[in-house]
């Protein structure tokens, strides 16, 4: 058992929540129970995940997209009514970290891609104006484009979408995960052979095949499924509470 507010001052500082300027707080999203035996993690806080945590008996869930994004109406009506009485009728605490699991250098959610597809990664970049959320690295050795995206596809258990460079071996890579797309031009200036990031725009098959650089859509919800189950699990192992990962399955 651990408290709510050891959990939250200790991610706070770990995933070092001060230093971003979010789209969301990051951090204690809905308060809950002051008594934690158990957290459940998750990509996104959707009702369908709600109940399965509160099937698992959680005391607090943690995800890397909760509530309260900029620009979204404020009123707690229709289906964000329903997510939080969820949360409130069970008194279980809702704990967010957006960019802060997609940056951190252990736990994020480009650290983690990194590890599963076996890159070694070189360099971070500054990215809209968020330090670190680029990510640069390289495979052991060249393979051809279609062992990679290969690759990719038997790491995420998915079939990704593949457009632009296909004829040469790639071995320099650039990612960032989920909505990452917007990011390809600066990807292209790295001199890199791929780019990786969750989603497509229609103008991104356009820049990759004019830059000849290699894109991969891995899907939003795919490329950021690693970092908060590896936060979990440290939080489970540091203070020695239960930790179970449920993935509600996306195809976006």
């Amino acid at each position: 058992m651990e408290s709510l507010t050891n959990l939250v001052a200790y991610g706070n500082r770990t995933l070092e929540v001060a230093r971003y300027k979010d789209y969301c707080p990051n951090g204690l999203q809905v308060a809950g129970r002051e008594s934690v035996h158990k957290v459940v993690s998750g990509v996104t806080a959707s009702a369908s995940f709600l109940d399965a945590a509160l099937q698992a008996e959680a005391d607090a869930v943690l995800v890397h997209h909760g509530y309260f994004w900029k620009g979204e109406d404020p009123a707690l009506v229709g289906m964000k009514y329903q997510r939080l009485q969820r949360l409130i009728k069970h008194d279980v605490a809702l704990l967010a970290y957006h960019l802060p699991l997609d940056c951190h250098a252990e736990f994020g959610n480009n650290a983690q891609l990194a590890k599963r597809f076996g890159l070694q990664v070189t360099a971070t970049h500054t990215a809209g104006d968020v330090e670190g959320l680029l990510w640069e690295g390289q495979l052991a050795s060249p393979v051809s484009a279609a062992e990679f995206v290969g690759h990719i596809n038997a790491s995420l258990g998915r079939t990704c979408v593949a457009v632009g460079r296909q004829s040469h071996d790639i071995q320099r890579v650039a990612w960032c995960s989920g909505g990452g797309q917007r990011f390809v031009n600066d990807a292209a200036r790295l001199d890199v052979d791929a780019y990786l990031s969750g989603e497509i725009s229609e103008q991104t098959t356009h820049e990759a095949q004019e830059q000849d650089l290699l894109y991969v859509a891995m899907g939003h919800h795919a490329s950021e499924r690693y970092g908060v189950r590896a936060y979990g699990e440290h939080l489970a192992s540091v203070f020695g509470i239960k930790h179970e990962h449920i993935n509600i399955e996306n195809p976006a």
